[in-house]
């Protein structure tokens, strides 16, 4: 395989790959490009590698830096805004593993919370739903708590042995 099939089918997959962790295709597919790109790159360099839009281009960047994925850079002498992503796959993995339980499941503890908290009225209804809602209220805590423990240790032993175990 040559490289520009090489880099079209990375591209490819990591956008399918994207929806796995909370982007949409096109928002995989630049991060993807920029992920293996030597310098960074304009919006325009963007949108004719990947053969999107202005729009989409834009607004995808935009999210990307929303996730803190994504980042500008200043080159001196040019008007242009380029861009570049993060490059260790590891802080990578941290940022998006951060970001998810920001998004995703932060909120579902704040309903759970609130949902297995409502008043006893004393029916079998109630009951079940208290004690149920409780129970996915605690399993989806520690969960977060796990994994924000994780995110948030730099290279420690837990990581190195998490991407042993995985590889």
């Amino acid at each position: 395989m040559e490289y520009q099939e090489a880099k079209e089918k990375f591209i490819s997959t990591w956008g399918s790959l994207g929806t796995l962790w909370g982007i949409n295709k096109a928002m995989a597919q630049i991060q993807a490009l920029l992920f293996i790109s030597t310098k960074p790159l304009s919006m325009e360099d963007i949108m004719e590698q990947l053969h999107i839009s202005r729009g989409n281009t834009s607004m995808n960047l935009r999210q990307l830096m929303d996730w803190g994925i994504v980042t500008k850079e200043l080159i001196p002498g040019e008007r242009k805004e380029y861009f570049t992503t993060e490059k260790d796959v590891q802080e990578l993995a941290r940022i998006i593993a951060k970001e998810r339980s920001r998004r995703e499941i932060k909120p579902v503890v704040k309903v759970l919370k609130e949902v297995s908290s409502i008043r006893d009225d004393g029916t079998k209804k109630t009951q079940e739903l208290i004690k149920q809602t409780k129970a996915l209220y605690d399993l989806t805590e520690t969960a977060d708590a796990m994994l924000n423990k994780i995110v948030n240790q730099q290279q420690n032993w837990i990581t190195k042995s998490l991407i042993k175990l995985i590889k």
